[in-house]
């Protein structure tokens, strides 16, 4: 539709909650009808600029329980924000069925516009279709699962007192990166759990008596001694399911001394920690496709006539100050802006769809020049995550838009060095190693539970397994056996071993205190 003959949806700045049905419908029918958005049931709701602090200050979870880190944030939040040192984002969205979008009331009716098409219909096309999302969260529950946590843990500090319930809160949140099944595994029924015990019972039955440990025995009987003593360990490493690498799961389980409440405050915070997994897979992914899908429908709203000029041009700046990336000597510079890489990579992969050259259609032979270019970003948005996104789809040509290359920076060396430029082989290592920032795997420590003794001295003991020789900081290490050891009850060992050869690196011991 010609923009001159559209009916505006609106005009001037204020809004009200028949503007925003009104805005809703158009941006829904552009959003479904030509973008082929397929999103969960949307609940907008309007708060605060205080309200938005407070979710902010909650790790951007509106409902989740009470905690004084969430209140130390909040202050902090608030002086940079009045002072002016820090604005606030526009919107706040949770994966959920119904999809909660939070909206400022202080907001334009042209940002609400843009948070509606931005929120409402990107971020929730992406928490609905992407498989990350739809392998580890379950959208149907989440509203129900805060709601539950929030009465849990204020009915324990009711119960047990405000310091023990906020002490236990501290060790758990520290745990938090700890506290996530990083591989999907199959959930055992009741049944073959219960064979699986019956099993194991047989098997220490059938291969062990007690008896043994009276009869008198010559020294070349010692070895089997030690050999049915290690039988024994290694049948009660396989009935904790050893190594496991959720330490928070199981610890709720396992812990000798945690409390039934105890046990269940771990497990809510064991699932808000896997509620956030996959978004720290894919935040540059989600970021672009809701940018995309703002910045489509707001032109498509213009060109049907149903925003004006002056609209536009208020959505303009706010776009484009969503997708800056400041030079890296700039005092603002922090790295790359998700939002710029993520917006810029799907509208390239838009153009090698609709307007290749020859060099996209060297590099991207299945995509380029076959049109579908709608139909193509939606299926990329579907199957990848930050990662595989970058080394699939990241162009040459956006390469050198965005001056990319790479420097190698080793404390051995003097200066610093750039070992990778726009060339053939530089392209290739430049999208290897920007990926490679985005795979939370190689930048998280691998720390699993290794071995648990529930009988003798109940001692627990981890595995680091160091990758590129990076050992943990002695602080954190530390930090982490510490909060390990209050959960647990008794002394924990960390060793940490190279991931290739198992060679023992360093070694860390912590005990419970009292």
């Amino acid at each position: 539709m010609n923009k001159r003959h559209g009916k505006l949806l609106y005009s001037g700045s204020q809004w009200d909650f028949r503007l925003l049905h009104r805005v809703y419908d158009a941006v829904e029918e552009i959003a479904l009808g030509e973008l082929g958005l397929d999103v969960y049931r949307n609940q907008i709701e309007v708060i605060t600029s205080e309200q938005m602090l407070d979710a902010y200050a909650a790790i951007g979870m509106p409902l989740l329980y009470r905690h004084w880190s969430f209140g130390k944030r909040f202050a902090r939040e608030e002086l940079l924000y009045r002072k002016g040192a820090q604005s606030l984002a526009y919107e706040l969205v949770i994966n959920s069925q119904p999809c909660v979008s939070y909206v400022m009331e202080e907001n334009t009716m042209t940002m609400q516009t843009l948070v509606i098409a931005h929120a409402a219909f990107g971020h929730n096309h992406f928490f609905k279709n992407n498989h990350l999302f739809r392998q580890w969260t379950r959208a149907d529950r989440v509203l129900d699962e805060l709601a539950y946590a929030k009465s849990y843990i204020a009915d324990c500090e009711q119960r047990y007192g405000l310091a023990e319930v906020e002490s236990l809160l501290d060790s758990a949140h520290a745990l938090m990166s700890h506290g996530v099944n990083r591989y999907a595994t199959r959930r055992r029924s009741p049944r073959e759990q219960q064979a699986r015990s019956e099993a194991r019972r047989q098997h220490l039955e059938s291969t062990y008596n007690d008896l043994w440990r009276t009869v008198p025995t010559e020294s070349s009987d010692a070895n089997e001694v030690r050999s049915i003593e290690q039988d024994e360990n290694d049948i009660e490493a396989a009935a904790l399911e050893l190594p496991e690498e959720n330490l928070l799961t199981f610890l709720a389980n396992h812990a000798p001394k945690l409390k039934d409440w105890q046990r269940e405050v771990l497990r809510i915070v064991r699932t808000l920690a896997q509620y956030f997994y996959p978004q720290r897979q894919t935040k540059m992914m989600n970021e672009g496709c809701a940018t995309f899908v703002h910045y489509e429908i707001m032109n498509r709203l213009y060109h049907r006539g149903q925003i004006d000029e002056g609209s536009m041009l208020e959505f303009l700046h706010m776009h484009s100050a969503v997708v800056a990336q400041p030079n890296f000597d700039s005092r603002g510079f922090g790295g790359i802006n998700p939002y710029a890489l993520g917006y810029a990579m799907v509208r390239d992969i838009a153009r090698i769809c609709d307007d290749p050259d020859d060099e996209d259609r060297q590099w991207f032979p299945e995509i380029a020049g076959k049109g579908r270019s709608l139909e193509t970003i939606r299926d990329a948005w579907v199957h990848y995550r930050d990662e595989s996104f970058i080394l699939q789809f990241l162009s040459p040509r956006l390469i050198r838009e965005m001056r990319l290359f790479k420097v190698s920076d080793d404390a051995d060396d003097e200066h610093m060095t750039v070992t990778a430029i726009h060339d053939e082989s530089g392209y290739r290592e430049v999208r290897r190693q920007l990926a490679a920032q985005y795979d939370i795997s190689k930048q998280e420590p691998d720390i699993q539970i290794s071995d648990a003794n529930l009988k003798g001295n109940r001692r627990l003991v981890l595995t680091h397994r160091v990758r590129d020789g990076k050992l943990l900081e002695k602080s954190e290490a530390n930090r982490i056996l510490r909060h390990l050891a209050k959960l647990w009850g008794y002394r924990v060992r960390m060793v940490e071993v190279d991931a290739e050869t198992k060679r023992p690196l360093s070694e860390y011991d912590a005990v419970s205190m009292p």
